[in-house]
């Protein structure tokens, strides 16, 4: 037993870096240090030359208030400056006079600064488990949305199928946007101090309750208009409904996410665990499952209400509406959100609209008896793409905050892009990228074999279907893992960050890229099959 036990012990002691715990310990100590009053005033924005733990005294109590930061010029990198600036200070004791002229070497020089090496194997282990949780996660949501179809509110309001690639999305437009920018705030220090941590918590919390609000009402906006363009018929009753289930849906499943998210994130922090390989994959993980839950739920209660209660969808929908000016104000107190309640409205919004293009696909393809199999495969294949291409590019936005100043890219991503660069290139997250990559179709063969397990959906698993279904799989996160690397360092270079701007478009582009290919792929196997409903045999 004490073998046994010893043996235990060493493997998760692999999958625990060292190097992020002894980072912390470091954090935490300078912390302490940091409280002790120095001589000195503050003058001239961030600039002054201080010594290294006054900078972070000055640091914490400004973050607290105000941020201004005068090292950014134009003012071009506001949502980026808290963290950017708390690196400055950190390398200003051991490295003064060098500016970082070369994105690749770590010019704070400190060792609280320099990001701890990650084994292949620990990466692969961190990664691994909460990619399989994530992908039981989609199953569950594939089995629920193969049930809830036949319901009657999904039979007779089929808009509603366009509702689901959007309100599904939302754990990426949010969840996993929250989740990225946590993890780089924990990886440059910024989630020590606790009055600091509790800020950036709450304040981030009240903007992901607006930003799900509004898109909520704006997906029951582009499902309406959606469903009508084809067929030019527009009930009243059902677009009223449409937007009572997809505005709370998305205010219940959002705060539910919410709150576990900064369990993980705050968990990670403490085991030592770099929440940039678990953050993104738990947040998803139940996302699916409760957000479909939710609207499948909510819709038929109101679809029964319908008749003899028509006021009660209006009146849903109205209760959620009048609370977004109370999470307005409160995360427009907290200076880590302020600036994203003005602009960061641009990904979401965008990312809505391609994630409804995608349920469109969904909604005609559901509607062809032939192709009715497919509704217990988006989910997943949706789902797993968007986790995967999340994972890199977190990873891709932290390794950028800490070797990179804002408007420079590492010497790798300059000049014209090529897929060779992701996965065979000398930049830092190729591993990332072939590890996720490698994932795919292991990871898609027990999600199949589950599925089939658990007599859930209409279509036999043979060779076939297999492979086309695995091609499919494999070409979405091909895609996905080559546009993220093109688009996250597109991103840093003009200003923007990646944690806030390019997870809602990956992840709302794997949605559509994963209907249209399961689509196509269901089409295919129709047309060569015998054209009955199970187009695996």
């Amino acid at each position: 037993i004490c073998s046994l036990s010893v043996r235990v012990a060493s493997v998760f002691q692999t999958m625990v870096p060292t190097g992020y715990t002894r980072l912390q310990d470091e954090r935490l100590a300078m912390v302490d240090l940091a409280a002790k009053p120095e001589p000195g005033s503050l003058q001239n924005g961030f600039r002054q030359e201080t010594p290294h733990m006054e900078g972070r005294r000055i640091l914490d109590r400004a973050s607290r208030s105000s941020v201004t930061l005068s090292d950014c010029g134009d003012g071009g990198y506001s949502e980026m400056e808290p963290m950017l600036a708390e690196r400055r200070l950190s390398g200003e004791d051991s490295d003064k006079e060098e500016e970082e002229e070369d994105c690749e070497e770590e010019g704070p020089g400190s060792d609280v600064s320099n990001m701890p090496k990650e084994s292949f194997l620990a990466m692969t282990l961190q990664i691994l488990l909460p990619f399989l949780l994530a992908g039981f996660g989609t199953v569950s949501a594939g089995m629920v949305l193969d049930i809830v179809q036949h319901w009657e509110a999904f039979q007779y309001i089929t808009e509603i199928f366009i509702l689901v690639p959007a309100l599904l999305g939302l754990k990426g437009n949010l969840e996993m946007t929250l989740a990225s920018r946590l993890s780089t705030a924990v990886n440059v220090g910024k989630m020590d101090s606790p009055i600091e941590k509790w800020n950036l918590i709450i304040g981030n919390l009240a903007l992901k309750q607006v930003q799900a609000t509004v898109v909520g009402f704006l997906a029951a906006v582009a499902a309406v208009v959606l469903g009508w363009i084809p067929e030019g018929k527009f009930q009243m009753s059902h677009a009223v409904l449409l937007c009572s289930s997809s505005v709370a849906t998305a205010f219940i499943a959002s705060l539910l996410q919410g709150i576990i998210m900064v369990g993980v994130i705050v968990g990670s922090k403490k085991t030592g665990i770099n929440p940039d390989n678990v953050a993104t994959p738990i947040a998803a993980s139940f996302g699916d499952l409760i957000t479909l839950a939710i609207l499948a739920g909510i819709s038929q209660g109101l679809y029964k209400c319908l008749d003899s209660y028509p006021y009660v969808s209006s009146l849903v929908c109205a209760f959620f509406m009048c609370l977004t000016p109370v999470w307005i104000v409160i995360s427009s107190k907290h200076p880590a959100s302020r600036t994203l309640l003005y602009s960061g409205w641009e990904p979401v919004i965008t990312a809505m609209v391609i994630s409804s293009i995608g349920g469109l696909i969904l909604d005609k393809t559901v509607s062809d008896p032939n192709l009715v199999g497919i509704v217990v495969y988006t989910p997943v294949i949706n789902g797993i793409g968007g986790n995967l291409v999340a994972i890199q590019s977190s990873r891709i936005s932290t390794h950028l905050h800490f070797h990179c100043a804002p408007g420079e890219v590492p010497d790798e991503a300059k000049g014209c892009y090529y897929p060779c660069r992701t996965f065979c290139g000398t930049g830092a997250n190729h591993r990332s990228a072939q590890v996720l990559l490698l994932l795919v179709i292991p990871g898609h063969l027990i999600f199949l074999y589950t599925i089939h397990l658990m007599k859930s959906g209409h279509t036999t698993l043979t060779p076939i279907f297999m492979s086309v279904y695995l091609a499919a799989a494999l070409l979405q996160v091909l895609l996905l893992l080559s546009i993220a690397d093109w688009m996250v360092h597109s991103m840093w270079r003009n200003g923007k960050d990646p944690d806030s701007f390019s997870i809602p478009y990956l992840t709302a582009l794997g949605d559509l890229l994963g209907t249209a290919l399961l689509a196509l792929s269901f089409h295919f196997l129709w047309l060569i099959g015998d054209q009955d409903g199970d187009v695996g045999d």
